[in-house]
């Protein structure tokens, strides 16, 4: 309390915000993009405003919505679909523009007569990664349909947490996903393969 007033360092930002400690700094260091507030100095120490903090993280988490595509939630939940199926439920004019996330964890791999693979992914996988670029807490399923979704096999990993909170960190400083997996498997000293399969479930766990 300064002057009466709630008073946050950067610790304390990324404590209350739930970011990272790095992406305060990323956003300090880039005020001018991000609108992030003006500190102060109190007994030779950097402060931040607990109100301007709020107003600032609600106004970036709003711009952040902003920019995301609209998502098709029609459909049910248990259906397969192909990559351009999955490209128009996020709202994507082409397959080309689907993520990592998808193209790297698909749910079932069909071999083609002519050599080539076909990607599919149940509906509810793909809304699961639509939910995860703004923290949205879905049920996977649309509105009025029932039963309850098959949890991932890395549920009950110690592990998962810590892949949920990188992706969180990566997408709070606008950062791309890819590569990830690499950061992940250090972190956890794990390969590089577990680390993208704990990726998919922090993705899949967020729907």
């Amino acid at each position: 309390m300064i002057d009466g007033r709630t008073a946050l360092d950067r610790a304390g930002v990324a404590a209350h915000t739930g970011a990272a400690y790095t992406t305060v700094n990323h956003w300090h260091r880039h005020r001018a993009r991000f609108g992030f507030p003006h500190g102060f100095t109190h007994d030779g120490k950097e402060w931040y405003w607990l109100d301007d903090i709020e107003a600032f993280h609600t106004a970036h988490l709003a711009a952040k919505r902003a920019e995301l595509t609209k998502v098709d939630r029609r459909g049910d939940p248990e259906d397969l679909i192909g990559s351009g199926a999955a490209a128009r439920v996020l709202g994507y004019s082409s397959y080309r523009n689907l993520p990592d996330t998808l193209l790297d964890h698909p749910d079932r791999i069909e071999k083609l007569s002519d050599g080539r693979v076909r990607r599919l992914w149940y509906r509810r996988t793909v809304w699961a990664v639509a939910d995860a670029r703004t923290g949205r807490q879905s049920t996977g399923r649309t509105p009025g349909t029932t039963g309850a979704r098959k949890p991932h096999p890395y549920a009950d990993d110690p592990r998962l947490h810590t892949a949920i909170t990188l992706l969180a960190e990566a997408d709070a400083a606008g950062q791309d996903r890819r590569g990830l997996g690499v950061t992940l498997a250090g972190q956890l000293d794990i390969t590089e393969r577990t680390a993208q399969r704990l990726l998919a479930a922090a993705v899949a766990s967020t729907g």
